[in-house]
């Protein structure tokens, strides 16, 4: 009785334990009732407790070296929308262009877009909608610059993160003065607001520290607030500040303000950050942007109109004979990159003429550009200028010679010139080997892997008329 007595309030004290512990709780009591021997030898000490373990550092992602464009020291393409399609760049590199601007594409409309390479041309899709919204190939990426139309940081960022494995450097559109543009904010709209300009180009240079950011901007209506603003674009971070010299409101067709341009360069210098400011406006041609450097003492002068009437015009000679060499040589380019027809037609529309260089007589000139308003294809158009365009596809063969033979030799000037100066940064060529290098299968896996490929969806794009479909919307020539 003394037994249960003693056990059951245990019981009902541990009812809700584990089973091991009330077998333990109603042993307790008893051991109470039959003491166990005291041994004589003291109880061994608990084992010692291992030393804490050093707290390592939490690895930090890998970085990319970074991938220095020289901007300087240059002529260079400006940012076109439609006529600066892929043809139209490779063109002008194949001509002596030092750098090539795409055209400017809306942050939302490459949001989200699929990269797809094509095996037979080697032409690099951004795919949003069935339609593309911006084609390169890996033979221009150690010079492709691409501009993005942005008015909000995160969406910028997006958007470059999203085709950074394919070009060289990044480059914010401040300057655009096209509807389409500015009301959203975008474009031109920028220069009146300076805090959101600023805080994208901040914003950029933050997540691509690999990646070197630009922008292009207009001259404001005073010099005053242009000075304020250039000096403090040259602390943001960017490696380059193009210069349109005319106002939001000025156009094409008034003379470019390129005397005002020499003060601002100073003002940019003076900040020591190491900025290089290029020119653009009335540089025409080769000849045109020599006395445009001498005015304004820049080193780069970006050409616009001269290019979209002749690709040839970066030569030091002077341009070619439009509608006997650069005409068919555009024409076959296109076709062997596969690159849409509406675009190649257009594109073709807007080459100028040159009398003194062709043989064609007036009567035959007018004759051809008729037949050139009616074709329907590449091959309608072949026909026009009387040639076949065979079956090659692809940079590989005849067609893209003339342009390989021109980047191999800059190539070697190049890394001539670094091994003079002791530069330590990543070669140019470098970057162009690191996509070549890819199998094409795998080549989306390792841009998704630089940060490149699909991003996530943000929503409708929010212009009426982006302008970055090929053939799909009027010209819009150089912001």
């Amino acid at each position: 009785m003394l037994l249960l007595r003693t056990i059951a309030p245990t019981r009902s004290l541990f009812y809700n334990t584990r089973s091991s512990a009330l077998h333990l709780s109603l042993l307790r009591p008893l051991a109470t009732l039959h003491p166990m021997p005291v041994s004589d030898h003291p109880p061994p000490s608990p084992p010692a407790s291992p030393p804490p373990a050093k707290r390592l550092k939490a690895a930090e992602p890998e970085q990319l070296p970074f991938e220095k464009v020289d901007y300087s020291n240059g002529l260079h393409l400006a940012p076109m929308v439609r006529t600066g399609s892929l043809p139209t760049r490779l063109l002008a590199l194949e001509y002596g262009a030092s750098k090539v601007w795409g055209p400017e594409v809306v942050d939302k409309a490459v949001i989200g877009a699929e990269r797809v390479v094509n095996p037979t041309t080697g032409v690099i899709d951004y795919i949003k909608q069935k339609k593309s919204v911006f084609s390169t190939h890996p033979i221009e990426r150690p010079y492709v610059i691409y501009q993005i139309g942005s008015s909000d940081p995160q969406l910028a960022v997006k958007a470059a993160l999203t085709v950074q494995a394919d070009v060289a450097g990044i480059d914010l559109n401040c300057g655009c003065p096209k509807h389409f543009s500015m009301h959203a904010g975008m474009g031109a709209a920028l220069l009146s607001n300076p805090p959101v300009l600023l805080s994208i180009l901040r914003a950029l240079v933050s997540a691509l520290p690999h990646k070197s950011i630009s922008c292009k901007i207009r001259l404001l209506p005073t010099q005053k607030a242009t000075l304020e603003l250039v000096r403090q674009i040259a602390h943001t971070g960017v490696r380059a500040l193009t210069v349109h010299c005319r106002t939001r409101e000025m156009r094409s067709s008034e003379c470019a303000l390129l005397e005002r341009l020499r003060e601002v360069r100073e003002a940019v210098e003076g900040e020591g950050t190491g900025v290089t400011v290029i020119a653009n406006g009335d540089g025409t041609a080769w000849e045109e942007a020599q006395k445009v450097k001498g005015l304004t003492g820049v080193t780069s002068v970006m050409i616009a109109r001269g290019a979209e009437s002749n690709p040839s015009c970066f030569l030091p000679s002077g341009p070619l004979d439009t509608e006997t060499i650069i005409q068919p040589h555009f024409l076959r380019l296109a076709y062997a990159l596969d690159n849409v027809w509406p675009n190649t037609k257009f594109v073709l529309a807007q080459h100028t003429p040159t009398p003194l260089l062709s043989p064609l007589s007036r009567e035959a000139r007018r004759d051809r550009k008729e037949r050139q308003a009616r074709t329907k294809s590449h091959a309608e158009m072949a026909r026009v200028f009387e040639m076949e365009l065979g079956e090659e596809k692809g940079l590989e063969g005849p067609v893209g010679e003339g342009l390989r033979r021109t980047l191999e030799e800059r190539r070697r000037k190049e890394g001539e010139g670094q091994e003079r100066s002791g530069e330590g940064t990543v070669p140019q060529r470098a970057a162009e080997e690191t996509i070549l290098a890819v199998p094409e299968g795998e080549r989306d896996g390792k841009t998704a892997e630089l940060g490149g490929g699909k991003a996530a969806e943000t929503g409708p794009t929010p212009v009426e008329e982006p302008p970055v479909v090929q053939g799909e919307k009027e010209q819009a020539v150089a912001a």
